[in-house]
């Protein structure tokens, strides 16, 4: 057991992750938060800059400046900002375009286009936008009816010779309904955030963007800090899409090139009773936290968020009062600390709401550690918040959108000056059968793994595969020997964390979309095949009647052709094995990892801090690798392992009796009378029948119990439903 110097004692586990244990004095207060840690470099490249003050993502995004259609998709904290400064700033000057519009979701983001003063770093031009050109700064929120002299501001700039506006998403909505596409020829559109813009027709910003495309008259640069474009509507239809330059730049090589922070842990923890009781065993007062309490709608919220709030302030000490400068609540700890917690789920009185913003904004405190230590937050704090001395987002409730969880992250993993660790946690209620019907149980449970597995492939690296013998790769290194014809090569370019593996029998791309798709998308596409309930079940749960081939094959090929109808059988099917190669090959790495932990080999184990970096190369036997092989791995088998520690056996257990009673298919009235059966086997023998049970009488009693919870489920819920239609 070793700590890691934040007071939290680190025991390691068979390789699938760490159980962090944190103690004290009182037994009550011992707990475990079962996590994944990824160790990076430190390289210090994504701090560093060229000639003309650009980072390293900002070089690679000014490359393409000459581009009609750019998305950038990169991490929080790389930069993307002050990257559309430079190619905003190149197309006004250089490629003859009159203005540049910049679209960002809420008003606070407005400040992240503040004026730069880039020419003291090297660049041709300083980025100067005029106060009354700032829309974000205008009071007033962002609906029609006071959005009216924000359109009427839109207008106004048109029709002016001043070069940039910055308003919201919605303030850019109204003024295009209004004033009609056209009235943006030969102009930049940039949109932040974009992972708010769908294909839905029902969003009314994708709708416009599909016009502007049609007409072909605007630039536009669309960013965004998640990987997956939507979280059920895709962001783009097929057919635009292929008119984007795609820039990505991953997670690995933010992370890799920080200059401080060395590692992200990623931690679930399961609770039972009210989260308010739970969250001081997994806040720690000592780290700088983002908290994100649960959505009124959500079935963890207590239903009085500003209770909510104070129950949590007065876990983490006694009550001192409002700092009046800041809005700050102070919290005196019980070991005489003051902690100054800013609270932005109050919004009862704006006067103070807005004294706490500003005060969270006060460019003067951006270097000042010390100047709040939690903002506990409802739904801001989120997307384009920048608090770079944060070291804990804690979100409690299970979050639906994987987007929504990338920004978070991306709150805590800032670099920042003797910060070396950050932590995202989610805190989620654990399924109680005794207290839910089992189908709620299940869900829940299926939304808990789903965000497990979600979370390990938001940093999954970026693969680059090709048959054998294709010839080796610029950069990338191939162990000692180097690259040789005839065997299979695996190539690691350690400083953006992407690999060259060549597969015997791998199909190829034949068009240049399949082929950006193998290069740029393959974590979208294992997203959406890690998104699907049907797959989860059965790929977790059911492995003993699925076979590998139905998952590999018939489901992520569906997925890939729902994904990409217009591409032809030849791409899909390349598309799909790159897919399968991508996600398997980062599970057998996991699983070589854990069998050098387990065998105790210090040379190995050093290495395997940074897992996903050197271990692919080091551990996977890749000239055993086939694409036969690949279609006969069971891709959530590395998954079910990390699983099984992080949820106890029952919760386990009853899933299990779920989907084998699902199976089963029991009529209603023999379930009823298998259950009385096994509430009699209970009282006889003191513990409920085993679905996992030799005894197939004992096996087909609780069977019949799952089936009988489910019946009484359903039944409820038709009866809620009916009387919700009578109402």
């Amino acid at each position: 057991m070793e700590t890691d110097g934040n007071g939290w004692k680190r025991m390691k586990t068979d390789g699938n992750g760490w159980k962090r244990m944190k103690t004290d004095n009182n037994p009550t207060n011992t707990y475990t938060v079962p996590s994944v840690s990824i160790t990076t470099a430190r390289t210090g490249a994504s701090s560093k800059a060229n000639a003309l003050g650009m980072r390293a993502m900002q070089e690679r995004a000014y490359a393409k400046r000459g581009e009609q259609y750019l998305l950038i998709k990169s991490p929080p904290a790389s930069g993307k900002s002050r990257a559309l400064m430079f190619i905003a700033l190149d197309k006004l000057n250089n490629q003859g375009l009159r203005q540049a519009i910049i679209v960002v979701p809420e008003r606070s983001i407005g400040s992240s286009f503040a004026d730069e003063p880039l020419s003291q770093y090297g660049f041709y031009w300083d980025w100067q936008v005029a106060p009354q050109w700032n829309l974000c700064n205008a009071p007033g929120v962002d609906e029609p009816r006071v959005a009216k002299s924000k359109v009427d501001a839109v207008r106004q700039f048109l029709a002016s010779a001043d070069k940039v506006l910055v308003c919201t998403h919605a303030t850019f909505r109204f003024a295009v309904e209004e004033l009609g596409i056209q009235a943006f020829d030969d102009r930049l559109i940039a949109i932040d955030e974009f992972h708010h813009v769908s294909s839905s027709p029902d969003n009314k910003l994708g709708s416009q963007l599909g016009g502007f495309i049609a007409r072909n008259k605007v630039h536009l640069v669309a960013m965004t800090g998640s990987y997956f474009r939507g979280d059920s509507e895709a962001v783009l239809a097929p057919s635009d899409e292929t008119k984007f330059e795609t820039i990505t730049y991953t997670y690995y090589e933010q992370l890799n090139g920080y200059q401080w922070l060395k590692s992200l842990d990623i931690g679930y923890f399961f609770y039972t009773g009210r989260y308010v009781d739970a969250v001081t065993k997994v806040l720690d007062p000592a780290l700088k936290t983002i908290v994100h309490i649960p959505s009124v709608n959500s079935r963890e919220s207590l239903q009085d968020k500003e209770r909510e709030v104070n129950e949590i302030m007065h876990g983490l000490g006694e009550w001192k009062g409002i700092d009046p400068a800041t809005g700050f609540h102070l919290v005196q700890t019980r070991d005489g600390r003051t902690l100054k917690v800013a609270d932005l789920v109050d919004d009862s009185d704006q006067a103070k709401r807005s004294r706490v913003l500003s005060a969270l904004k006060d460019p003067a405190q951006k270097d000042n550690r010390d100047h709040v230590d939690i903002i506990i937050a409802l739904g801001m704090a989120k997307e384009g918040f920048d608090w770079v001395w944060c070291q804990h987002a804690l979100t409690i409730g299970y979050r639906s959108s994987l987007t929504e969880i990338v920004q978070i992250i991306g709150r805590a993993t800032r670099d920042a000056v003797g910060k070396e660790r950050a932590r995202f946690t989610n805190l989620i209620a654990e399924p109680a059968a005794e207290q839910a019907a089992v189908a709620e149980a299940v869900n829940d449970m299926l939304k808990a793994i789903s965000a497990s597995l979600l979370m390990e492939q938001v940093l999954a690296p970026r693969y680059e595969f090709t048959p054998k013998d294709t010839g080796p790769k610029e950069g990338f290194d191939y162990g000692p020997e180097g690259y040789q014809k005839g065997r299979t090569n695996v190539g690691v370019n350690e400083s953006t964390g992407q690999y060259h593996v060549e597969i015997n029998g791998l199909a190829t791309p034949q068009s240049s979309e399949a082929t950006r798709i193998c290069k740029e998308d393959l974590n979208e596409v294992v997203t959406s095949f890690l998104q699907d309930k049907s797959v989860l079940e059965h790929g977790l749960f059911d492995q003993e009647n699925t076979l590998p081939e139905e998952l590999t094959q018939l489901h992520m090929g569906k997925i890939v052709r729902e994904r990409y109808p217009d591409l032809n059988a030849a791409d899909q099917e390349a598309i799909r094995q790159h897919a399968i190669a991508a996600m398997n090959i980062t599970q057998q790495a996991k699983l070589a990892l854990a069998q050098a932990d387990a065998n105790g080999s210090t040379q190995d184990t050093a290495q395997g801090n940074t897992a996903l970096l050197d271990g692919v190369r080091k551990f996977v036997n890749v000239r055993d690798l086939d694409i036969d092989l690949i279609d006969r791995i069971n891709p959530f088998e590395a998954a079910y392992a990390v699983l099984a520690k992080a949820m106890d056996e029952k919760s386990l257990r009853q899933v299990q009796a779920s989907i084998a009673a699902k199976k089963a298919n029991i009529p209603e009235d023999e379930a009823r009378e298998l259950a009385k059966r096994a509430l009699q086997f209970k009282n006889e023998r003191g513990r409920v029948p085993d679905i996992n049970a030799a005894d197939p009488w004992e096996k087909r009693m609780a069977e019949g119990v799952a089936a009988f919870a489910r019946y009484r489920a359903q039944a409820k819920a038709a009866q809620a439903q009916g009387e919700s239609g009578n109402g």
